[in-house]
């Protein structure tokens, strides 16, 4: 509650508002200070816009011109307007920018009555009359209603009472002149309290005054806070009650208001829909900056043990800063000071700012608070009319306090490492040269795991430095190991932090680390981060290696091709490890063609048949026959390079299996499940990619992710035991 108060003081005076009215600009003043800074302009300078009639104050927007006072902890940060540093008796006669001020003809009403003076009391207000909100300084030129055409604010009156009552110990008289004495009854038809002098003289117990009943002050408290909620009455029609609201205006109105037109063409609507409305907005806009405030303490939490930890490094560096110092020579000694006072330097240079960090975020956060436990006690006032007259206000008020709390607000600005090393490795001649080295190696990065991930055979990985770490980075280096155990080599040398390592072996499981550089040298690993390939390789065709004519269909799973020459098409996954196994079915086969299977380097001739270089391994077949073809050689790649030709062809529907195994270094082609001839070709080493060739609109389905045949059982050498 204490941070509330700020919430409940008049700018002007300083103190806390009594009879507050609420600006056009949605600030609000006391009525006696508003009659207190009052001037005249010319008739010149009268905008007729700016006048405070309430048909204009739906065309002012101040929310731009708002400004958040900024105090320290032992400044309220509030100060008067116009020279005034309490409630003021002698009003400065001239305003900051020489205009004159018209201080009040008549005396002003007692402080203890809280009553509003009846219009035919209220001083005469000279023509052209003119208030300046002291917040945001807008200049409001008064018509003919003067001061009464300000709504008052029940609600924020209604607030500081309560305020005001939970803090006092007792309850004072309301009528003593001087000094209040401790109130012994309260009437409650008259709704006074009295000390017992004022009670005897002021409310005889005789006469029509006889029939009040007095009760003791506390239950007299009690009573008025459970007093049913006043209604409002129309500031325009004093008889009709508000009961209807303009959305244009933003202000409540009678049905007498709505009858005369001045709101015929706004929309209108009920004074409860809108004030229940008005409330969830504010109790919503309330919810995000509570959020931010939590935040906001744990942030001074993390601050101030800031401070404690760069108190303990900065005893820690200066003692080892001592200590090397002391182990050298007289010539150090002379140097020894000039050393300790940087580092006293960057450690009082440190706390300065942490602190400054506290103070102002401090500030803010008391700020927030006050603001929060003043919408909070709005909220509980049943004046609907009343609320809505402060509620935009209030709304605006908590979204710009939460914008406030943005990004960066609540992020240190400094660290509380000492990034100051002693270099002792140059000779003594040299030590008049001794100095701080400002650059270290930087920090190890972080992998950012939720980036990292394997897909097929590749792997992508991410990475940052740490966020508080100001050490400059060269580049990177990125290692990955072997995928079976071995050590570790370089993968990628550069800038970037974030690589895609293409051409791994599937079914493996890799361990990758990185670490970064600068002119000073190379930093610390990263964690170790562990990733695993796919089991299964699912792969499709190759469009970007393939002859430009080759025909894709079916994402990539189906080809096929019209020239009359063989066209090659290679797969977009490469092997070099564990065992393999794919098919591919014939889907149209036309005019006796001789489509080729098998597997090539990445470095093939596209547009001759598959087996015609020395890049691929194939098995090329016809309707009845088929062979085995490497180098443009019939051959089953033995070593007596006998020529091989096995009985069997294919027709539309059949399937076409190979299966690579590099445990054993072989290669075996199947047709419709049964294995052509031996094995097709031996001593197979490196990386292949699976391909084939077609001509004459031969059209081919590919099928990956199977088990290998029941028939073959994979060699007893196989590290991974890996299956496609």
């Amino acid at each position: 509650m204490d941070e509330m108060e700020e919430e409940l003081k008049c700018p002007v005076c300083g103190s806390f508002f009594r009879e507050p009215i609420i600006l056009p600009c949605s600030h609000n003043i006391c009525l006696a200070c508003a009659r207190n800074i009052l001037v005249q302009t010319p008739d010149a300078e009268s905008p007729q816009s700016s006048r405070a009639s309430g048909s204009g104050v739906s065309d002012y927007d101040y929310l731009d011109l708002d400004k958040m006072s900024l105090y320290s902890e032992a400044d309220s940060g509030y100060g008067s307007y116009g020279g005034f540093v309490s409630t003021p008796t002698t009003p400065c006669q001239k305003s900051p920018n020489g205009v004159r001020v018209f201080p009040p003809t008549v005396p002003q009403p007692p402080a203890q009555q809280h009553l509003l003076p009846q219009p035919s009391s209220l001083p005469l207000i000279p023509r052209n009359s003119c208030i300046t909100c002291p917040q945001c300084h807008r200049s409001l030129i008064l018509d003919d209603r003067g001061l009464r055409g300000f709504p008052k604010n029940r609600v924020l009156e209604g607030v500081v009472d309560r305020y005001q009552q939970s803090k006092a110990a007792a309850l004072k008289c309301q009528l003593c002149e001087k000094s209040p004495k401790e109130a012994t009854v309260m009437c409650e038809q008259c709704d006074v309290f009295y000390c017992d002098p004022c009670r005897l003289r002021c409310h005889p117990p005789r006469g029509p005054l006889a029939k009040h009943r007095l009760v003791p002050p506390a239950q007299g408290r009690i009573s008025r806070r459970a007093s049913p909620r006043k209604i409002s009455t129309c500031t325009e029609h004093e008889l009709e009650n508000l009961s209807m609201y303009c959305v244009q205006c933003k202000n409540p109105v009678c049905y007498q208001c709505l009858e005369e037109g001045k709101h015929g063409t706004h929309e209108v609507k009920a004074l409860g829909a809108m004030w229940k409305l008005h409330k969830g907005q504010l109790s919503q806009a309330l919810n995000g900056l509570s959020d931010r405030a939590t935040e906001a303490k744990e942030f001074l939490v993390q601050l101030r043990n800031m401070v404690q930890h760069i108190q303990e490094n900065g005893v820690e560096f200066e003692a080892c800063l001592v200590a090397q110092c002391d182990a050298l020579i007289d010539a150090l000694n002379r140097r020894k000071t000039q050393l300790l006072t940087q580092v006293n330097k960057e450690h009082e240079h440190k706390l300065k700012v942490v602190r400054d960090q506290i103070s102002h975020c401090t500030v803010k956060l008391r700020q927030t608070t006050g603001l929060m436990e003043y919408c909070l006690e709005v909220i509980k006032e049943n004046d609907p009319s009343g609320f809505l007259q402060i509620s935009d206000a209030l709304i605006r008020r908590v979204h710009m306090t939460e914008g406030q709390w943005g990004k960066g607000t609540l992020t240190p600005r400094m660290t509380s490492d000492f990034d100051l090393t002693l270099d002792s490795g140059p000779l003594l001649q040299t030590i008049h040269q001794l100095d701080f080295v400002q650059m270290k190696v930087p920090a190890a990065p972080m992998l950012q795991l939720e980036e990292c991930c394997t897909q097929n055979n590749s792997a992508t990985l991410s990475w940052k430095q740490p966020p508080l770490s100001t050490i400059g980075v060269d580049g990177y280096i990125l290692e990955l190991d072997d995928g079976n155990g071995g050590p570790f080599r370089e993968v990628y040398v550069g800038t970037e932090t974030i690589c895609t390592v293409d051409g791994l072996h599937f079914n493996s499981t890799y361990k990758s680390r990185v670490k970064a550089f600068n002119s000073s040298g190379v930093g610390q690993y990263s964690k170790t981060l562990i990733m695993q390939t796919s089991e299964i390789a699912w792969f499709t065709f190759d469009p970007a290696s393939a002859h430009p004519d080759i025909i894709f269909s079916n994402d990539n799973l189906t080809v096929t091709c019209s020239s009359y020459d063989d066209r090659v098409v290679m797969c977009n996954s490469a092997f070099s490890r564990g065992v393999h196994y794919w098919e591919m079915t014939v889907d149209r086969y036309d005019n006796h063609p001789d489509p080729a299977f098998g597997i090539a380097r990445g470095d093939v001739l596209k547009d001759v048949m598959l087996g015609k270089d020395d890049k691929a391994w194939a098995m090329y077949v016809d309707n009845n026959r088929s062979w085995f073809m490497h180098n443009n050689s019939h051959t089953n790649r033995k070593p007596n390079h006998i020529r091989y030709r096995t009985d069997g062809g294919v027709s539309k529907g059949a399937t076409i299996g190979v299966l690579l195994d590099f445990t054993r270094r072989i290669l075996i082609f199947l047709i419709n499940d049964e294995q052509q001839g031996p094995v097709a070709f031996e001593g197979l080493e490196g990386s292949y990619y699976p391909a084939i060739s077609l001509n004459r609109n031969v059209q081919v389905t590919l099928h990956t992710g199977l088990p290998i045949p029941d028939f073959y059982t994979p060699g007893e050498g196989d590290p991974n035991g890996s299956v496609c």
